[in-house]
């Protein structure tokens, strides 16, 4: 007892119980996240191999730009942290890899070694170097387990700004544009909101739970087999075009007016 009363008294004795709380709290902290933390991409689709084969793709069609291990250069941002779901918008789309540099990459078709294995491969490859969103699964993007009511209410509070109501896109500054929407499947339409391409903001889980997105995709997907009962859609673009369409119809028949008059007159004189 005196022994132990004789360490507890030695100048050291802080210290050491300082550290050993660290250490205990180093390793619960730890066991918890080790636990809480959301399993590889590749051994998720059962598949280990993916991340080396995803590696090779990486280094033959990304790593001029992004760097050799996902770092980044003076050409395009580091991929690190982005995750697999990001891989699979920017590669099925075909933005990815990019033609030509450009304030934003356009959507055309895909590469010709541009396979499901591969953008899987690809994206268990970067979602290893740092995490990140995951690619959903099927029911998560499923549009007829949404509400389209609902998804209208979100769709219309957080994304008409740019993609306008019908989703057909509209210009943006600095020569960036917001998409059409009408080519994007329901999986690539909720992986931009989780990931936030080009000049879109990122609609993490916190800001829009994943049954509000599968509720916007219902939305965007009930609107593209609407009818236009009332006339020509004239592209949804909104009143713009709807204006123009006005002013050049309505000044037209006014110049067509006025001509009839101007001849019906010269014919009585």
């Amino acid at each position: 007892m005196t022994r132990i009363t004789a360490w507890r008294r030695h100048p050291l004795a802080r210290y050491a119980v300082l550290i050993l709380a660290l250490a205990l709290v180093g390793m619960v902290y730890a066991a918890f996240f080790q636990a809480g933390r959301p399993a590889d991409a590749s051994l998720a689709a059962g598949k280990v191999d993916d991340v080396a084969e995803g590696r090779s793709l990486f280094v033959q069609h990304c790593s001029s730009c992004h760097g050799l291990n996902g770092e980044g250069t003076n050409t395009a941002p580091t991929v690190i942290g982005v995750g697999a779901a990001a891989v699979d918008f920017q590669v099925s789309t075909g933005r990815m890899p990019a033609a030509n540099p450009g304030p934003q990459a356009p959507r055309k078709p895909q590469a010709p070694w541009v396979t499901e294995d591969a953008i899987r491969q690809l994206g268990a490859y970067v979602q290893s170097l740092g995490g990140g969103p995951q690619a959903p699964a099927a029911e998560q993007v499923d549009p007829k387990q949404g509400d389209p009511g609902r998804g209208g209410e979100l769709f219309r509070a957080n994304c008409i700004q740019c993609h306008n109501w019908a989703g057909a896109g509209g210009a943006l500054t600095q020569g960036k544009y917001a998409p059409n929407l009408n080519s994007a499947s329901p999986t690539q339409i909720y992986e931009a909101m989780a990931t936030g391409p080009q000049a879109m903001p990122v609609f993490n889980d916190t800001t829009i739970t994943p049954e509000e997105k599968r509720d916007m995709i219902a939305y965007i997907t009930h609107v593209r087999d609407q009818q236009d009962p009332g006339g020509f859609g004239l592209g949804r673009i909104g009143p713009v075009t709807e204006g123009l369409v006005a002013w050049v119809a309505g000044l037209s028949a006014l110049v067509l007016a006025a001509i009839w008059i101007t001849a019906k007159k010269r014919q009585k004189s």
